[in-house]
């Protein structure tokens, strides 16, 4: 959540040649709604149902980088498909760095409480082991770029990471 997902999605994407898509945008693609609405209607387990069936259908595509949401972890079969079927590069950005992205945004549900950095300390304490758990690379700082990610990839896995 803020930690730069898309962005950095997009130019790898892009230094790849490789297709980019957000599962969250896919979402809202195939709904025709914003996230905050379908929270609205249906809740987040509602919309964690949407996003595992996502989820489970980009997993199947060759040549992309996918950009799911921050709480994709949190369903094991996500998990599963994400590990088995792509190489999982985990953005972890520091609390303050991603409460000072997030703090204006209407778009992220979860932060729209009195405390938004205390929801993000319980959202990473939750989310952290979860992404440990299935990254083929654990990328750290406030500063991470495409670049820096490729670079990594290659020199944490060479290029079996092209899998």
């Amino acid at each position: 959540m803020g930690a730069g997902k898309t962005t950095i999605g997009k130019a790898l994407a892009k230094r790849l040649t490789y297709r980019f898509i957000d599962s969250d945008h896919e979402i809202e693609a195939r709904t025709g709604v914003s996230l905050p609405t379908i929270f609205e209607i249906e809740g987040e387990d509602g919309f964690r149902r949407r996003e595992a069936q996502v989820i489970a259908e980009l997993a199947t595509l060759d040549r992309h980088v996918v950009a799911t949401g921050g709480g994709a972890v949190l369903r094991p079969e996500n998990r599963q498909y994400l590990q088995a079927t792509g190489f999982v590069v985990y953005l972890d950005v520091p609390l303050p760095t991603l409460c000072e992205r997030t703090r204006h945004d209407r778009n992220r549900p979860l932060l729209q409480v009195r405390d938004p950095l205390q929801k993000l300390k319980e959202l990473h304490a939750q989310r952290d082991p979860l992404y440990r758990s299935i990254a083929d690379l654990v990328v750290s700082g406030s500063r991470i770029t495409a670049q820096s990610v490729l670079h990594l990839m290659n020199k944490e896995a060479g290029e079996s990471w092209r899998r």
